[in-house]
Parts: C-alpha cells; structure tokens; sequence
C-alpha cells in the first residue's frame, strides 16, 4: 500500500483576506476551481517550488455561519521558515497578531482570518533568543 500527501483544506470566511494571509507567509496561488453549482470555490496555494504541498482554501459563496469558529478539529498547519524572527516582524508589520511569540528562537504560532492555527519552526537550529520576542507574552491560544 502506498499514501502520498495532498493537500490540507480548511473553510475560509473572507477568501481574499485568508489568501492575503498565506500570501505573507509566501504561499502562491496554484490553481483555483469555481463550482457554480455547488456555489464554491477552491484555491489551493503553497510554497513556491513546493506546489505538491497545498493547502486548499474552501469558499462558500453563500456564507458559512459557523466561521470563524474557535474549532481546532484538524491541528494546524505547520511551515518551516528561514528566519523565525524575521517571518513574525513581517507578520506583525501586516497586522497579523502573533499568538506564541518564538521566545525559543525555534517555533511560533499565529492565527488566520479563519482561526486557523499555523505553527512556524525554524529552519535548522533555533535561533538565538533576541527582543521583542523573549519578553512578549501569549496572545490568546494556537
């Protein structure tokens, strides 16, 4: 038997505030899919050069009144990133709050317009502990 991963889907409220997210974190648009009689949209998007790892963002038309909900039924998404500091300044300097600073200089997790929990982990070995990092407190949970 054989498995190979395909994508992670995940309910979007405001499609293009939630692409705008994962536009900061660097994921592109891939492919999109509009099904007029469903009345939804796909787009999947994913790390340039890394397009067989999407995550596909689900859009009702019509709205979904249970979003954005504080349900963490599947986990998070997780990304590695080169520079754990930089990536939440960038993050931070687009409104984006982050939930669990990197105090470790290792791992963080922030929040998309969905509640969608995504963890961020450094690239290689963590770095060094640095402001405003060390000092700031959990916002919220992840």
């Amino acid at each position: 038997m054989t498995i190979r991963y395909l994508h992670t889907m995940v309910r979007v409220l405001d499609l293009e505030k939630s692409m705008a997210f994962y536009a900061l974190l660097g994921l592109k648009e891939t492919r999109r899919w509009d099904n007029e009689g469903g009345r939804f949209t796909l787009v999947f998007m994913a790390p340039p050069g890394q397009e067989d790892c999407p995550v596909e963002l689900t859009w009702n038309w019509d709205g979904d009144p249970g979003l954005p909900s504080d349900s963490r039924h599947f986990g998070h998404l997780a990304y590695e990133v080169d520079d754990i500091h930089a990536t939440c300044a960038h993050l931070m300097a687009n409104g984006v709050t982050i939930n669990r600073p990197p105090r470790d200089g290792r791992m963080a997790f922030v929040r998309s317009p969905d509640n969608i929990s995504v963890e961020l982990l450094q690239k290689g070995a963590a770095k060094a502990p640095a402001e405003p990092w060390v000092s700031m407190a959990n916002t919220g949970h992840w």
